[in-house]
């Protein structure tokens, strides 16, 4: 049987952004997020067809996926949409950084005759999930479009992603959202899908299944556990309010645990970097008015952040750069991605050599002789090339994804491409973009800054606030088995870690507080629905550049559905009372 060495790269897709915000418990997701793209060369060699099952072995575990033909060309690199799927054979290990490394994992991949199992089957063999959750996933909100009038909402901020776009336009008839203008799919698909498969009460579990009870039932439950352990997590955050994360830190502050946000599994060593040598920062408003130049390192927006292009980069319209035809568009990665196509220079990085490329980069840049015919895969007179656009526009943005941050070196890579920014600031104007994913990811970070003095990973077992992402963060902690309970704010941990430390989070008694029954839910002991911060609650979230924005509230929650807010704040006065405070 035909087998193949490979390089695994998993990252976002629109497909896995569109079926997440519709619930990941169902069959449709599971279709979208359990295959692997191959180039067409190398299902060729493997002798298969697409759509055929193929298994992709690591040395952390293997997993069958379906095979599906890339668009890009990129022989002997295979991209998988990060999931409960592909986390199966993805590494704890952090390097210090608290993030694992999610990208360029030698790999190797061959035909199978197993099949791609469905969630319900995946939770069954690798984390002995066997409960019946079928009925907390398929509620649905009944509604009554004869009960209103229609009702236009205008400048209403999409709560999907760190662009936190906030010219979306909504219609409201019988207290639903029917139409939305101005998002892209996957925020119009959360708007659209608000009212569809949510769980609509607590439940506990008991003897082996799932149990309905009242709120202050769930509340008094979830309160016991977190006051009977010894040292808890509290991780999520950035799918809320600023409100919900200021009382998560007084609630991991009282009870001497440790508070985590999803900064440590994508962004962290993005912080670090910063800590270390600083940054040069700008708004979107003034990269879309200004740039003539910009760079999309590790980064595809056209998957993760769908009109990031329209609104702050490549093709929006600024007050001195009036379109496309007036900048230059760069793409680094390590394959041809859909973002590729659309550039005017595209740079072939070899997996996992960012680091040294960015340091010829800044050779370059210096004017210092590269002794070498090539660098990370890239021949020295492309590395030159680029060096001379950047020193010689006017206004360069350079807007970093997930495939920076997880390249070996972590936070050393992150100091090094700021360094580079910093070199370039010398000669021109320039600028650096994290391209966060959640939607108040840049929040959480900002509000634990302020009240913690750390962005993520803060631990209060001695009373005040430490910070070592080596210890103190997710996968760390989980991967260990340093925490006795965990309570889950608007996350789904156990879809996205890796499996050896996702399946420590189902051996502990596990608080679950989300508007959906996730995959993290399965594994919960309590379970929480809330409401949807930013479509059914106001709420304050920062943009990716740092801008805080309001949210609005365009429909009313379920009824007897509380925001993550209230919650916390019921649960906060409950374990003070548990606690005698």
């Amino acid at each position: 049987m035909n087998s193949l060495k490979v390089v695994l790269v998993t990252g976002r897709t629109v497909e896995q952004g569109i079926e997440g915000e519709a619930g990941k418990l169902r069959d449709e997701y599971a279709k979208k997020v359990a295959i692997v793209e191959l180039d067409p060369k190398d299902l060729e060699l493997l002798g298969i067809n697409e759509g055929s099952p193929v298994l992709i072995k690591t040395s952390f575990g293997e997993v069958v996926l379906r095979a599906v033909a890339a668009k890009g060309r990129h022989p002997g690199i295979v991209f998988a949409p990060m999931s409960p799927w592909i986390n199966i054979v993805i590494d704890t290990e952090t390097d210090g950084s608290g993030m694992p490394t999610f990208k360029g994992i030698e790999a190797e991949i061959r035909p199978t005759d197993a099949k791609v199992l469905s969630v319900e089957e995946l939770l069954k063999k690798h984390y002995g999930q066997d409960l019946d959750f079928s009925e907390l996933v398929s509620q649905e909100i009944s509604t009554n479009y004869e009960s209103e009038e229609e009702k236009w909402i205008e400048d209403v901020v999409c709560p999907f992603c760190g662009c936190l776009c906030d010219d979306v336009e909504v219609l409201v008839k019988g207290g639903t959202i029917v139409e939305v203008k101005k998002a892209c799919a996957i925020g119009s698909a959360k708007f659209l899908g608000h009212k569809k498969d949510r769980a609509l009460y607590p439940v506990i579990r008991k003897g082996g299944s799932f149990v309905r009870v009242t709120l202050k039932e769930a509340i008094e439950e979830a309160a016991r556990i977190l006051v009977n352990s010894k040292y808890p997590l509290l991780y999520g955050w950035s799918s809320t309010s600023i409100q919900a994360n200021a009382l998560g830190i007084e609630l991991a502050e009282l009870l001497g645990g440790v508070i985590d946000n999803t900064t440590s599994v994508c962004h962290g060593p993005t912080v670090l970097g910063v800590q270390g040598v600083g940054t040069v920062r700008a708004t979107l408003g003034q990269i879309r008015n200004r740039a003539d130049l910009i760079v999309y390192w590790g980064s595809n927006p056209l998957n993760a952040h769908l009109r990031h292009l329209m609104r702050y980069s490549a093709l929006a319209k600024g007050v001195f750069v009036p379109g496309r035809k007036q900048r230059k568009v760069v793409v680094i990665d390590v394959r041809e991605t859909p973002m590729a196509k659309m550039a005017d220079l595209f740079i072939k990085v070899k997996p996992g050599q960012d680091y040294e490329l960015i340091s010829a980069l800044r050779m370059a840049v210096k004017e210092l002789d590269i002794e070498a015919e090539e660098v990370a895969g890239v021949p020295v007179e492309k590395i030159y090339q680029l060096a001379e656009i950047m020193r010689t526009a006017k206004f360069g943005a350079v807007f970093f994804g997930v495939g920076v941050t997880m390249s070996p070196g972590k936070d050393e890579t992150m100091e090094n491409i700021i360094r580079l920014v910093q070199d370039l600031n010398e000669w021109t104007k320039f600028v650096l973009c994290p391209m966060r994913g959640h939607f108040n990811v840049t929040g959480a970070c900002n509000v634990s800054l302020w009240m913690t003095g750390y962005a993520f990973g803060v631990d209060y077992m001695r009373k005040f606030p430490r910070h070592d992402p080596a210890i103190w963060t997710v996968t760390e902690l989980l991967s260990h088995g340093d925490v006795d309970a965990a309570l889950i704010v608007a996350s789904d941990p156990l879809a996205h870690l890796p499996k050896e430390a996702a399946e420590y989070l189902t051996k502990i008694p596990t608080i679950v507080i989300d508007p959906r029954f996730n995959v993290t839910a399965t594994a919960a002991h309590v379970f929480i629905p809330s409401s949807f911060v930013g479509i059914e609650k106001e709420g304050t979230a920062y943009r990716m550049d740092g801008v805080s924005l309001r949210l609005k509230k365009v429909v009313d929650p379920p009824e007897g559905i509380l925001s993550d807010e209230e919650i916390l704040s019921m649960l906060l006065e409950k374990v003070r009372e548990l606690r005698g405070v």
